[in-house]
């Protein structure tokens, strides 16, 4: 893989398992929010209600897109609901390598995640991660023509561009999920697998069905990288 200009280059980075060590801080805790709010809100018991949030979750990606699509729920407030996370702050762990690479990395950079803007925001000042950013493009952000468009969306993706006034050659997506990295490389994007926290994140959740084994690198992934200060060597 080859980046000629990096200042000329847009980097989109992910946040969960990306940028910090979401299986550890958060995703336990979201999961069973969104449980319950199933629970509360469907009229089912844990049991099943576990078993629709990983159907939604394997077959959209989010299962936001599909309590919205299939039981007419309020993303805003199940994104408020299930986001609450007390003691998260607590939890929260990053490299302070990668900060400081992320404070050194030319182009213009910009978060791109499927969580909610008051959560990334949370994690990010926390963190003191915010300063690294020129743009922050939470889930409320990927909306189009009144439709959730979260990762992997094509569509998202080729609006985002369309806003920043890049041709998608012209970025690179830094991301932990390979569903996210192929839909972004068939735009013609270049692609960077994070692997930091696979371990914990393998831990946290299987896989989902049919996707590659995490230690094989795809075809649609032109870089595996273990910290984010391997993007300032040359490649």
């Amino acid at each position: 893989m080859s980046v000629r200009n990096k200042s000329q280059t847009v980097w989109f980075f992910d946040l969960d398992n990306t940028l910090h060590d979401a299986s550890h801080a958060s995703f336990g805790p979201t999961s069973a929010a969104m449980t319950d709010y199933m629970v509360a809100h469907l009229q089912v018991d844990t049991d099943e209600a576990a078993v629709l949030r990983n159907h939604y979750w394997h077959r959209y990606g989010a299962t936001l897109l599909g309590l919205v699509r299939h039981h007419g729920v309020h993303g805003q407030h199940f994104l408020e609901e299930t986001h609450r996370l007390p003691g998260l702050e607590a939890r929260l762990r990053t490299s302070a390598h990668d900060r400081a690479a992320l404070q050194r990395l030319p182009g213009r950079k910009v978060l791109l995640t499927n969580a909610p803007r008051h959560y990334a925001l949370r994690v990010m000042r926390t963190l003191n991660l915010l300063g690294c950013f020129d743009l922050v493009l939470c889930v409320e952000d990927m909306r189009m023509f009144g439709h959730w468009r979260p990762k992997p969306d094509v569509r998202m993706f080729r609006h985002v561009c369309a806003r920043l006034k890049v041709r998608p050659a012209q970025c690179v997506l830094v991301e932990d999920t390979l569903e996210h990295q192929q839909a972004a490389h068939s735009l013609g994007m270049r692609t960077v697998w994070m692997q930091r926290y696979l371990r914990s994140a393998a831990q946290a959740a299987p896989a989902r069905p049919g996707a590659p084994r995490r230690c094989i690198k795809p075809p649609y992934v032109c870089a595996r990288i273990h910290r984010v200060l391997t993007l300032l060597a040359p490649w």
